[in-house]
């Protein structure tokens, strides 16, 4: 990767990287714990404490956008509890109640990148964290995305993306700059595939 191109990198995640938290005191309105008495099978009841995300249990997905010219979109966002406070990875999202996650997928890349896919590739769906939740996220990769509108984000939401070659995002990864487990997960299957003679 030229210098330049780092050092562009660099300054948008220093643009969102966290300088100060502050406690609230108040309680949260998005997360929730559940605490359960679970009875086994064989008889013993164990107590056990579930993570919910507004109501819900928190599924999303992951898409890995491939643009129509053999770029990936990777997405640059506030993670402030992480140790760096900013990650890089791809867009992702919750899944909307009743929404299949093909277009939860669809919706998510749209909103956070104002890019369209021409086709969605199903690699996988995992746990996020079975001890404490049921979330279930699902990896998809686009094909033939082209930017068709602007970001559509939340309030709090700030996504800068960036278009990158396959040997960019690998690069990223090595410097420690993509940490995250859902991006190392995408990027682990998006090697496996064909598909990867698409991307440049």
């Amino acid at each position: 990767m030229k210098k330049e191109r780092l050092l562009e990198i660099r300054k948008m995640i220093e643009n969102f990287r966290c300088i100060k938290k502050e406690p609230r005191n108040v309680s949260s309105s998005f997360i929730q714990i559940m605490v359960q008495d679970c009875t086994l099978q064989n008889g013993k009841t164990i107590l056990r404490e579930q993570v919910l995300k507004n109501g819900h249990d928190g599924s999303a997905v992951i898409i890995v956008p491939i643009t129509q010219e053999g770029k990936i979109l990777l997405a640059i966002e506030p993670r402030v509890f992480t140790k760096e406070t900013v990650g890089i990875g791809f867009p992702a999202g919750y899944i909307e109640e009743g929404e299949k996650t093909w277009e939860s997928a669809k919706r998510e890349l749209l909103e956070e990148t104002g890019y369209q896919a021409q086709e969605l590739h199903y690699m996988t769906s995992f746990y996020q964290d079975e001890g404490c939740s049921s979330a279930y996220n699902t990896i998809y990769i686009a094909t033939g995305c082209q930017k068709i509108t602007d970001q559509h984000l939340d309030k709090d939401e700030y996504i800068r993306y960036i278009e990158c070659s396959l040997e960019e995002v690998y690069e990223l990864e090595k410097l420690g700059l993509i940490g995250g487990g859902n991006a190392k997960l995408a990027l682990r299957y998006l090697e496996k595939i064909k598909v990867k003679e698409r991307v440049k």
